[in-house]
């Protein structure tokens, strides 16, 4: 790991964190051993208030989203069951497919989703907050009571993975009907993917008043034992694809979109900035039906006059990251919480249907089961993606 600024303030954070939490580890509601595998919380009464104005001022558009929610809930968790499956196959059929689950952290190691400490704690902090408010106020739409809010921590000898949490008073939860008990459970992911589109619809306009799209960079030709059509076109790494059959390209969305419909035998007409080439297409090895270049591509930008060496562009590219950061952890851990396992929101709602079906005890049964696989494939695909 290289010790930048970055690196450093991360392991201080930890080692302040792991101290802090020893030192009131008789305030803290903790599972598991101390200080081995453990979850710890830190319960307060944090932002309680606040919920109880929140949800009071806007009761029925937070019912009427906490009741999409519920839709989006199940769409997600049968979208993340399938592809969880389908990942678990492709890491044992093709070790070189990329993990679909990995752990997000400020370190780098295999198998971990490396995010600059800085970006992390911002990320992680906004991510926490807007879940789990989404389900306090959601709660008190529906008259639930909060017990308390506060802070949690899933630990090996340091603290690992910050979070936070809102604790509904479940007694009065479970007498809930089904639909109040769902919409409170999917409220935290359904923000959290609301917030990640938000986010993006923030970043594009910044990304557009910097940077300029100039076409798509040839970063390499395919390497399998024989020469593909570009390549024996002539065409070398490092020209910029600005036109394709007269059309012109501008980003690697418009590159691929102009490939999307093109079949094995295609005359394409390809221009960069170095020259003009006539192009006969081969077939993809991967799919015969599709026309193939055989070159792997990169955008291609420059930033917009005037702004190299500004003081406003090291802030904005800064806020970029941060932005971007804030999109792929909002979506990837919102979605993860869609997983039908045990305690988390995707196992609390999966329960609740099966009680709905069977009676208790059988659903229960098959709750646990259901939890214990999902939960083992979650473990393969990360193991294996930190054994390489």
């Amino acid at each position: 790991m290289p010790w930048d600024f970055q690196s450093v303030s991360a392991v201080i954070f930890l080692v302040f964190l792991s101290l802090f939490l020893y030192k009131n580890r008789g305030k803290l509601q903790t599972h598991g051993k101390f200080p081995f595998f453990y979850f710890c919380m830190w319960k307060t009464k944090f932002g309680i208030r606040f919920m109880e104005h929140f949800s009071a001022k806007f009761r029925k558009p937070l019912v009427i989203l906490g009741y999409i929610g519920i839709f989006v809930g199940f769409f997600g968790m049968i979208f993340l069951a399938f592809s969880l499956v389908q990942n678990l196959i492709d890491l044992f059929a093709k070790p070189e497919a990329p993990a679909g689950v990995g752990l997000v952290l400020p370190i780098e190691a295999k198998g971990v989703i490396f995010v600059p400490f800085f970006y992390w704690i911002i990320s992680i902090f906004i991510l926490a907050l807007v879940h789990e408010f989404a389900h306090g106020v959601v709660s008190r739409a529906h008259n639930i009571k909060i017990k308390s809010s506060g802070f949690a921590f899933l630990g090996l000898i340091i603290p690992i993975i910050p979070a936070a949490f809102v604790e509904p008073d479940e007694k009065i939860l479970r007498k809930r009907p089904h639909k109040q008990q769902l919409s409170v459970f999917a409220a935290g992911p359904f923000a959290n993917v609301i917030l990640a589109f938000l986010v993006l619809g923030l970043m594009y306009p910044l990304v557009n008043a910097l940077i300029v799209f100039e076409g798509v960079k040839i970063s390499g030709f395919t390497d399998g034992g024989e020469k593909f059509p570009a390549e024996l076109s002539g065409m070398k790494a490092g020209e910029l694809v600005q036109e394709i059959d007269s059309i012109k390209i501008e980003t690697a969305k418009d590159f691929i979109k102009s490939m999307k419909d093109k079949k094995p035998g295609y005359s394409l007409s390809l221009k960069t900035n170095a020259s003009s080439y006539s192009i006969i297409l081969a077939e993809n090895p991967n799919d015969k039906d599709k026309g193939y270049l055989g070159v792997s591509v990169s955008q291609h930008t420059k930033y917009k006059e005037g702004l190299e060496g500004s003081f406003f562009l090291p802030a904005a590219l800064w806020l970029i990251g941060l932005l971007n950061w804030l999109f792929i952890l909002n979506l990837g851990i919102g979605l993860f919480n869609l997983i039908p396992i045990g305690p988390i929101d995707g196992g609390r709602m999966m329960q609740l249907v099966l009680h709905r079906f069977f009676d208790k005890k059988r659903a229960d049964r098959l709750w646990s089961h259901i939890s214990l696989i999902f939960l083992l494939i979650v473990i393969a695909i990360v193991v294996k993606a930190c054994a390489g």
